[in-house]
C-alpha cells in the first residue's frame, strides 16, 4: 500500500510489501505506476480528514494512560512515563500502549521508550524497523543503548538534516554514536546550540522539555498546489479567498489576533516553456484581526499588486503574522475599528463549520472550482461521515 502527496504527485507513505518492490518515499507516482498496478499496489490519495480524526483517537487513547503528553504531529506524540515507575517496567508500559491502541483505533505503532526524547525517537525508530522488536523498544541501560546507537545512521537521529548528515560523514561521523561521542564544543561550533542539545540527548542529559514547542505561534500558513495550473484572474482569486477563510479559522482556533497579511503566488519550476514566476505581496490591517473578512480584503488586495498574466500559476498561499492574544489594545487613535458583532459572527460560522466544512462559506470561494487538488483515489471518511460508514446487512 502507498499513500500519495496533495495533487497525486508523490508517494508519501509506503508499507514494507510496497518497499520491498524497489518503490521510496517521495517518488514520483508517475514513475512507478505501472510497477505498482502490476503487482496490485493499493494506492490512495491523502485523506487529512480521516487522518486528523485517527489521529485525535490516538493522542485520547495515550493521554487516558499518559496524562502528560505532546502532540508532535499528527502521526506522533510524546508521553511523560514517569508516573509507572515502580507500577510496571518501561517496556511492559509500552507493550500496554501500543496494545491499546491497537484495541481501540485499530491502528498499529511503534513505541520508544527512554530517558530522552531523542532517545525516544531513536528507540521508536528502532521500533518500526525490526519487527522482532514487536514495535516496543524500552532502552535505559548505556551498554544497550550504545549498540542501538552503532546500528543508526547519524542522519536517522531526530534533529538532525540531511545538510548536516553530508558534514558530519565528511568527518567520518556516520553512525548515531559517533554523533554522541564528537566533541561538544566543535558540534556547538559548526552546527550551533541545537546539536550540541541533541548530542547531550544522546549521552543520557534532558536537554528538550516534553511540551517544549508549545509556545505562540508566530505564523500561520495556508497554501496549497493547484490541482490544475491557474491562468485566470477570477481563478486565483476563489483560491486566495478559500486559503484566507482558512486560514481565519486556524488563526481562530489558536485564539490569536492578526495584524499583517502576506500572500504569494508561484509558477512551476516544471513547466517547460512556461513564464517563471513568483511574487508575493504584504499588506497590514488597520488593527489586528481575526475576522475572516478582513483578512480575504487584505488578501485579494495584495492578489491584485501581484498578478501578472500569460502566466501558468502552481501554488498560492496566505500567510498571517505578527499574531497577537485577544488582549490587545486597540489604539485609541486609530480611524478604524473592530467590525460590530465580528467575534460572534465568526464564532457562528466556525460552529456550523464543524459539523461539516464548508456548510457556510464566502461566495468568493466558488463552488466546485477548477483549480481543486485531485484527489482521485480518495479512501472513504469512514470516522467523520455518516455517507462513508459501511452498511452491514445481517438476516
Amino acid at each position: 500500500m502507498v499513500v500519495l502527496s496533495n495533487n497525486d504527485g508523490a508517494l508519501v507513505a509506503v508499507n514494507r510489501a510496497a518497499k520491498a518492490l524497489g518503490v521510496r518515499r517521495g517518488e514520483p507516482y508517475f514513475r512507478c505506476r505501472r510497477l505498482l498496478e502490476q503487482h496490485n499496489v493499493a494506492v490512495f490519495s491523502s485523506n487529512y480528514t480521516l487522518y486528523a480524526s485517527f489521529s485525535a483517537r490516538f493522542a485520547t487513547v495515550v493521554e487516558s494512560l499518559a496524562p502528560r503528553t505532546f502532540v508532535y504531529s499528527i502521526d506522533e506524540l510524546f508521553a511523560d512515563a514517569s508516573h509507572m515507575e515502580g507500577v510496571m517496567t518501561p517496556q511492559a508500559f509500552g507493550q500496554l500502549l501500543r496494545a491499546e491502541v491497537l484495541r481501540q483505533t485499530t491502528l498499529t505503532c511503534g513505541v520508544g521508550v527512554a530517558p530522552t526524547k531523542t532517545l525516544a525517537k531513536l528507540c521508536n525508530h528502532a521500533a518500526k524497523t525490526w519487527p522482532a522488536t514487536g514495535g516496543v523498544v524500552a532502552l535505559s541501560d548505556p551498554v544497550r543503548l550504545k549498540r542501538l546507537m552503532s546500528l543508526v545512521s547519524a542522519g536517522d537521529v531526530w534533529g538532525v538534516g540531511h545538510r548536516t548528515e553530508k558534514g558530519l560523514a565528511t568527518m567520518g561521523i556516520k553512525t548515531a554514536l559517533a554523533l554522541a561521542e564528537m566533541d561538544i564544543r566543535l558540534a556547538r561550533r559548526l552546527y550551533g546550540v541545537t546539536l550540541e542539545r541533541t548530542i547531550r540527548e544522546l549521552r543520557g542529559e534532558a536537554c528538550f522539555a516534553l511540551e517544549e514547542g508549545t509556545g505562540a505561534k508566530q505564523q500561520l500558513v495556508v497554501s496549497r498546489s493547484f490541482g490544475s495550473r491557474v491562468t485566470q484572474l477570477a481563478q486565483m482569486q476563489q483560491a486566495v479567498t478559500k486559503y484566507a477563510t482558512r486560514a481565519g479559522e486556524k488563526l481562530r482556533q489558536e485564539n490569536r489576533l492578526a495584524k499583517v497579511v502576506t500572500v504569494f503566488i508561484r509558477s512551476s519550476a516544471y513547466d517547460a516553456g512556461g513564464v517563471p514566476y513568483s511574487n508575493q505581496a504584504t499588506e497590514v490591517l488597520p488593527v489586528p484581526s481575526q475576522d475572516t473578512r478582513d483578512i480575504i480584503a487584505a488578501a485579494q488586495l495584495g492578489l491584485s499588486r501581484i498578478w501578472r498574466e500569460g502566466v501558468r500559476y502552481a501554488k498560492a498561499g496566505v500567510m498571517l503574522s505578527d499574531l497577537q492574544g485577544y488582549e490587545t489594545q486597540l489604539d485609541l487613535f486609530s480611524p478604524a475599528a473592530v467590525r460590530p458583532g465580528s467575534e460572534k459572527l465568526m464564532a457562528t460560522i466556525d460552529k456550523i463549520n464543524r459539523e461539516g466544512r464548508s456548510r457556510i462559506f464566502f461566495a468568493g470561494e466558488g463552488i466546485d472550482p477548477e483549480y481543486a487538488m485531485r484527489r482521485e483515489m480518495l479512501s472513504p471518511a469512514y470516522t467523520t461521515q455518516w455517507k462513508d460508514i459501511p452498511a452491514a446487512f445481517m438476516r
